[in-house]
Formats: C-alpha cells, structure tokens, sequence
C-alpha cells in the first residue's frame, strides 16, 4: 500500500487493479509489447479480437511517491520489459526496456476559452463556419488522456484524416462525417473513425488505441506544443499502449490486437471502373465492350445506387437491368465482375419485402419515443437496420444471397456513417446495444461485418470483398475502405496520398482514393497525374459523380487516352509483387503501399515526406502532384537505388532530379531487391500465368518472399499454397521453398545490370 498518495492495488493472473479515492483503473497484459489501462474491465470492444496475457509475476516495488510496475519480458520471443510509474491520480510513466518512451503530461492545461455565443452568430451571418476544435469546447469531455509531447514526436494514423501524413500539431474529432464539401487541412472528421495512432520519438516509437467509440477528440498539439491528449465525451477509459523498436513492430502488434485483413481475390488487385451512375445494362456492356476494344486492362465495373428499383436496396430496376445475372455472365466472360453498392437506409414501403421483415422482426433503430426512427435518405422515407443486433446482421446477410445469386462479386457499402439527408440521426436514437452518440462510430464497422458474413455463407469458398466508407478500428478484419467524396482538383491528389498512407498504417490493406476525384470536373493533366499518383493504390479504381465530367480512360483525348493506357498496364505489371505484399499484410499487417517513414523512421527528412511512396520495402513512387511540372526533386533514403526504366543507380541519403514528362512517372527500385513482375500484357488478371513472372535482381543484399494460390478461394487457409523465398547478395541468387501446397512454375530470373548471376 502506498500510503502518500492512497494508492492501493490488488493482482490476479490477468489484472492489475488500482484504487484512488473512488475510482479504480485496471492494468492488462493483451499481448507482448501491448497493455491496456481501462477503469471498466468489462467495457466491451468492437476493434479488439486478442484477450489478456496471464502474468505469473507482476515485479511490483515503491520508489518514492510512484508504484513500479514491471511486466516481464518472454525470454523465447525475446520481448520488451515494461515498466510502469504509476502516482497520484493513476498519472503513469511508461519504460520500455528501462527508456522512458511515453509518460502523462502533468502541467495545466493551456486550453482557451471558446467563442461567445454572440461571436458565433455573427461568424454565421457571414457563411462562417466556426470551428469545432477542442478549443472551442462546447461539452465537457467525460474521460481525458494527456500525454508529454517532446519536441521531436512526430504522430502519424487516424485512418482516413485530413491534414499532414504527420498529424503533430493538428486537432482531429472521431465522428464519422458524410460532408461532400473539398476536404481540406481545416477538417476535423471524416468519413472513418479509427481511434489508432502511432508517435515516433527522436528514440523509439510507440502506438496508441484509445478504444471508445463515442465521439471522441484528438488534439496532437494545436492546443498545446508540450503535450498531446484524446478526450471521450461518454464511455469508459480504455486505451491499449502498444511498444515497438519500429513502426512496423507496432503495426503489427497493432493488427494482433484488433485483426488481420485477409488477402483479396487477386483479381480486386487489378482495374476498377465506377460512375454514379452507369443506368442501364447496356450502358455497362458498352463500358466494359470499350475497355476490350481500346486495349486497356480491366477487371471491374461498380455498380452505383441507379442499378436498384427506386433505391430499394437487393433490388434491381426492372426496366433498366431486367436480367443481372445474364448481363454478370457476360461481362465475366470478357474477365470483367460486378461489385454493387449496398446503402444501409431501407425504404419504408409496406409493399417492400425488405422492410416488411424487417418490421416484422423489429430490425430497425427507434427513437427517444420507442417508435421506428425514420429519415430521409436516397430512397426517400427509410429506416436504419440495427447492426448491433447479432440477428439483424444476420437477416441482412441473407439478403446479400439475392446479389450473389445475380452474379454480384463484391458489396460496396456506402452512405453507412450513416448518412441522412433530414440532418443527422439524433444522439438518443436507440439500438440495442446503446444509443446513437455510442453508436454512431461502429455503424459502418457491423454493417461490413454483416455483408461479409453473408458473403462467406453464400460464396463459401470464395474471399469475400466488401468496401465500405464508414468504419472503425477492427474493421479490416472485414472490408477495404475508400476515402469517399473526394474531388477533381490537384490539392486531393497529395491528400490521397496522406489518406492511403495513413489508412495502411492503421490495418487497412485494401484502400484507396476514387482516382480522378469523385466531384467537379477533372482537367487532361489532372486525371493523368492523379491515375500516375496512384498506380499502386491497393484498391484501384476511378469514379466520378454525375453532372461532373465523365471520367473512364477514353473520356478526353486520344494522347490522354494512350498515357492512361500506359499507367494501368505498368500497374498490371507489378501486379504478382501488389499480390506478394498483400500475403505479408495479412501475416504481418504490414502496408502494401507504405509511407517512407514506415521502413525509415530514424531518417528526419522523411518524417513529413508525403509525395513519395513505397510500395512494400523495394519500390519508391514519387509522382508529379502539381500542373505544368515536367520534373520533380526526388528523396531517396539511404541505400542505393535504380531507376526503374533506365537501370542508372543513384546513393541515397540525397535529393535528386527526375524528368517527369507527362506520359512518365518516377519509380526507384532498392538495390538488393528481387521484384516478380509480369512480362505479358493482360487484358485482366485472370489472365496471367506464373510462367508469365519474371524475377528482376537488383544487385545488392535482399530477400523476397514469392506465393501461388488460385487467387480467388479459400484454400490457402488450407495449405494450398506456394511460397519461395529468394535471397541475393552480389551475385548469387538463392531459392529457399517454404511451402509447396500448390503447382506453380517458378520465375525466370533476370538481372536489371551486367553482372552474371548464378542460381542455386
């Protein structure tokens, strides 16, 4: 017992709890490197899949006013020891392996007061408005956590939020937003709500999942530069500190801790093509008639909401797409599949089947009033599922059997923050599970649990692929996510960018931007330099709204037409190395496309570097993000790097020219690298053939780890699989075969340089 600061604790196996006046805390091991602080133990989790470690010894001692906590080390795995100085007001220090990396901030707090009611009337009369950071404070935050902020920490994560890569010195609101509006570096929520984020010290790193899923603030020093703090306005405390010596340590203690993504059908790795919307069948036969005819590769078409019968969702208009499975026939014949937008708002029509059974099983939120709460969404008048209920999801998953029976190969969930067009639904609308304002944030994250159960029961062999706009922590476990309403206009190519990285830092393997912009009117060089930006975006794809310029790859001009061409067949090519990472992503959670401070975290000038990219450890992307820019400077860190077209090799660690003519975007490869890529051209991606690989050897010391599968089922998960590891160091090759569940011709092996290579 600590008597000076009456602090007084009791331990099992699993739990550390501590007492202070009337308040308690409870401490847990969930997993190496992650402990969990939360004052209720029971607090239940929708991002979290791991459970608590038992500690057979807790290493408690006094030293001074502080008790010292210490979590021992596995001497097998080798792992961190975790030290904890916990004082008065359960104030803690946190030491991994005896360096202090993240300590609660102790000072006052520097916050300002907010506007007077008068200044925020006069800022709206004149189209203000006024901005809802935490300075402005309008509630009382019911939990708060105030953390040290050192002058070099740099933050990074959030998922889909504006601003810098490096989110130090802005203030961010978890809320999930549906605003059409140019989202710029002024705002504070977006579409996901992924309470995650990961500070890189001068020394060290750690991560930082504050899981409550009510609307939540994250000021990472705008109000303060000496400290940074989250701040839940309902819900318990409960927050998981994860250790790590890198990034990618902690990402992938992260991914252990709330879920692994899966890896996709190889084909979602390839082209997709949306507009809201393409209106009947024979406009989508015609789209899909030109990509064949005009020699550019694809594999998908998006469905947008004109597909279904006066909105009414697993339904197709009867006039406009009378036969869907015929016209999923057709298209998959010339290697094309369907993927279908699926809104959450159910049309309240008593002729409906949906809403029928719906009613008739109470499926649907009510309000204060314990009446059905109705808004207005696309179909008009509509009814919200309660994805908290285990049998609504359920029921709704049996509705996805009428789009797999038509031929749908993937669900893309929208509208699901979820989005009204009469105002947002009120905090007090109920759900089983809780109230809107606790809800709010893992709407998105049941719904694509929802479809992918159901995708898993009626396609039971087959990956399921869900994409979704609204979601939470966790939910890579079931969908990819796209960054929703962006626009045709230059500064959303950076942002794209910033988005992707950030989203692969919390998980998230399948993502992307809509290439081109989704609203406004895209210029020639705009839409050749946004599909350049994001040549190796992990989900691909280009849509666009209507009333906006349309946006498929012949929509301009016949040079923009053949530069188009050129980037999505470069994207092909890299398609068997795109599929590799996405094996290491779901084993490790490490991104497919991955900012460069990812695998250089000591190396200051890429601590706000966003217009360059890595996909996986080997290839640097640095497009051309601004107009009438024919060349660009390019970073590359330490190391020694070729270009990708000519071979030259330059040293890292120094900035260099690169020509960027239009038809051209700057790639790197690391030297050491051993990179599969495809040597025919396809028109989609079933289409490609192991046979068709070859393995490129840039010289240096390296390793890659190759896979086979049939791309499209299941059974990896059984062992059906190849795997071969390549290793290189000047000169030799070598080939290790980890797993060999499948029939699969290995790569020819080609050197980018004039050494002779040997393989053994």
């Amino acid at each position: 017992m600590l008597r000076d600061n009456h602090l007084t604790y009791t331990r099992d196996a699993h739990t550390l709890t501590l007492f202070y006046d009337n308040s308690q805390l409870f401490i847990q091991q969930m997993a190496e490197g992650v402990v969990r602080f939360t004052t209720d133990i029971d607090h239940p989790s929708y991002a979290v899949v791991s459970n608590a470690v038992a500690i057979t010894h807790w290493n408690l001692s006094y030293e001074e006013d502080k008790l010292v906590v210490e979590i021992p080390a596995n001497t097998e795995t080798r792992s961190d020891v975790i030290t904890l100085h916990v004082g008065s007001g359960f104030l803690t220090d946190i030491y991994v392996n005896d360096q202090l990396v993240c300590q609660d901030y102790q000072g006052d707090s520097e916050k300002t007061d907010g506007l007077s009611e008068e200044q925020e009337q006069l800022l709206h009369l004149e189209g203000h408005k006024t901005d809802s950071s935490p300075q402005n404070g309008e509630k009382k935050a019911h939990q708060k956590v105030t953390k040290v902020l050192e002058p070099e920490d740099a933050i990074y994560g959030l998922g889909d939020k504006p601003g810098c890569l490096n989110k130090r010195g802005y203030a961010f609101e978890n809320w999930n937003t549906d605003d059409p509006a140019p989202h710029v570096d002024s705002f504070h929520s977006l579409y996901k709500s992924i309470p995650f984020f990961l500070v890189l010290k001068e020394k060290g790193c750690y991560g930082i999942l504050a899981d409550n899923t009510y609307r939540t603030t994250f000021d990472f020093g705008k109000e303060c530069d000496d400290y940074y703090f989250f701040e839940d306005e309902n819900g318990a405390l409960d927050y998981y500190f994860i250790a790590g010596e890198t990034p990618a340590q902690i990402i992938s203690r992260y991914v252990e801790l709330t879920g692994h993504a899966k890896i996709p059908q190889k084909w979602l790795l390839g082209y997709h093509q949306s507009r809201w919307s393409y209106l009947s069948a024979e406009e989508v036969r015609e789209v899909a008639n030109q990509f064949r005819e005009l020699d550019i590769p694809c594999d998908s078409i998006h469905l947008d909401i004109d597909y279904m019968d006066g909105f009414r969702v697993f339904t197709f208009d009867p006039e406009r797409f009378p036969a869907p499975k015929s016209l999923a026939d057709d298209l998959s014949h010339q290697g094309i599949k369907l993927i279908s937008i699926v809104d959450p708002g159910v049309k309240k029509d008593e002729q409906y089947a949906v809403y029928q059974e719906g009613m008739e099983m109470n499926a649907f939120a009510r309000g204060a009033d314990g009446t059905v709460y109705e808004n207005v969404v696309w179909p008009g008048d509509s009814v919200f599922p309660d994805f908290t209920r285990e049998d609504v999801r359920a029921w709704w998953g049996k509705k996805i059997k009428i789009l797999v029976d038509s031929g749908i190969r993937g669900i893309w969930n929208d509208m699901n923050e979820p989005a009204s067009f009469r105002g947002p639904l009120p905090e007090d609308v109920r759900f089983h599970a809780g109230t809107h304002d606790e809800i709010h944030n893992i709407y998105g994250h049941l719904m694509a649990e929802a479809a992918y159960d159901g995708l898993r029961r009626y396609a039971p062999n087959r990956r399921p692929f869900v994409l979704t706009r609204a979601c939470y922590a966790g939910s890579q476990r079931y969908c990819g996510g796209w960054t929703g309403d962006n626009h045709s206009i230059w500064a959303h190519i950076p942002l794209a960018l910033e988005q992707m990285c950030n989203l692969g830092l919390c998980g998230m393997m399948m993502c992307g931007s809509d290439i081109g912009g989704f609203g406004s009117d895209a210029t020639p060089e705009l839409f050749i330099r946004f599909f350049q930006a994001a040549i190796f975006s992990p989900f691909f794809r280009s849509h666009s709204a209507m009333g906006t310029r349309r946006q498929e790859p012949w929509a301009f001009d016949d040079r923009t037409t053949d530069i188009i061409r050129k980037v999505i067949k470069l994207r092909y090519r890299f398609l068997p190395y795109l599929y590799d990472l996405a094996h290491e992503c779901e084993k490790t959670g490490a991104p497919i496309l991955r900012p460069l401070v990812y695998e250089y975290p000591n190396d200051k000038n890429v601590r706000n570097l966003s217009d360059e990219y890595l996909l996986g450890p080997q290839v640097l992307a640095a497009p051309v993000i601004e107009p009438g820019k024919t060349a660009r400077a390019v970073y590359l860190p330490e190391g020694r790097w070729y270009d990708f077209y000519t071979n030259a090799c330059y040293e890292g660690g120094q900035n260099i020219l690169a020509e960027a003519p239009l038809d051209h975007v700057p790639l790197y490869i690391k030297a050491g690298a051993l990179l599969p890529l495809a040597d025919r051209e396809i028109a989609y991606v079933e289409e490609m053939r192991p046979e068709d690989i070859t393995l490129y050897v840039y010289q240096g010391t390296g390793s890659h780890i190759h896979y086979d599968d049939d791309g499209e089922t299941l059974d990896y998960e059984k062992g059906i699989y190849k795997a071969v590891r390549y290793e290189q160091h000047d000169g030799i090759v070598t080939k290790t075969v980890l797993h060999d569940g499948y029939p699969a011709a290995d790569p020819v092996i080609h050197p980018c340089f004039k050494n002779t290579y040997s393989v053994s």
